[in-house]
């Protein structure tokens, strides 16, 4: 329903518009399309704390995510055509970036800082639902799954991911018909649908100290908001 109205709504404004000559006027006739894609992303880690106190120590430590988190993304696309207004995208994707963690102990206000780098392996699957063609643009609104996998979980410290998540994207864009290529500017969020913390970290005992972190946090979820260009 949201997705049908923002393309209705899209619709309108052309109603009063004069039709132009269209730059590559028979590009949507293919059935495969291909491209490549850059992007910059905010990544975040949501962090649910469960006030675990350290009966050795009596310390109580809380963690969050405490600011924004900037990385870049590039890919290649690939789309078949289903409908003349629906498509299968596939977007195989690397991304770099790091999400920087602050925990504060209750009472004393010491604090600790880690800085979770990441390079992640994603494959996004989703479906593009377009609107009409209104001379050289047609807006649009995406939604999917993707598997994405962290080649740099062993080189965490005080809290460690699982290598391997799966996330919800749901992304609205807008094709741009240039008169070489196609343009599509995207905004796609990205939330984590599995909890990513590594709750038994064979490398680390009791016996030591950095496990309250992992101990003093029940859940943490990945989120990322991407601004993204497609050249088509």
């Amino acid at each position: 329903m949201v997705a049908f109205l923002f393309l209705l709504c899209c619709g309108f404004p052309a109603v009063a518009q004069q039709r132009k000559l269209q730059n590559k006027p028979f590009i949507d006739t293919r059935v495969l399309h291909y491209g490549f894609f850059i992007g910059v992303h905010d990544q975040g880690l949501s962090i649910e704390n469960n006030g675990y106190i350290d009966p050795a120590t009596g310390q109580q430590w809380f963690a969050e995510n405490d600011r924004s988190n900037y990385g870049i993304e590039v890919g290649v696309l690939a789309e078949l055509k289903l409908t003349n207004h629906i498509a299968l995208r596939v977007s195989p994707s690397l991304f770099f970036g790091s999400k920087h963690l602050k925990f504060i102990e209750n009472g004393s206000g010491i604090t600790e800082t880690q800085d979770m780098k990441s390079t992640y392996i994603a494959l996004p699957v989703g479906i593009k639902l377009s609107a009409p063609r209104w001379n050289n643009y047609r807006p649009y609104v995406t939604a999917g799954l993707s598997g994405v996998y962290d080649l740099t979980t062993s080189n965490q410290t005080l809290l460690r991911a699982n290598p391997f998540e799966i996330r919800l994207d749901l992304g609205l864009g807008c094709d741009f018909y240039l008169p070489f290529f196609k343009l599509i500017p995207e905004l796609r969020f990205s939330l984590g649908l599995t909890d990513v913390l590594d709750h038994k970290r064979k490398d680390m005992t009791n016996s030591n100290t950095d496990i309250i972190y992992t101990q003093s946090v029940s859940k943490a979820t990945s989120n990322m908001v991407s601004l993204i260009l497609y050249f088509e």
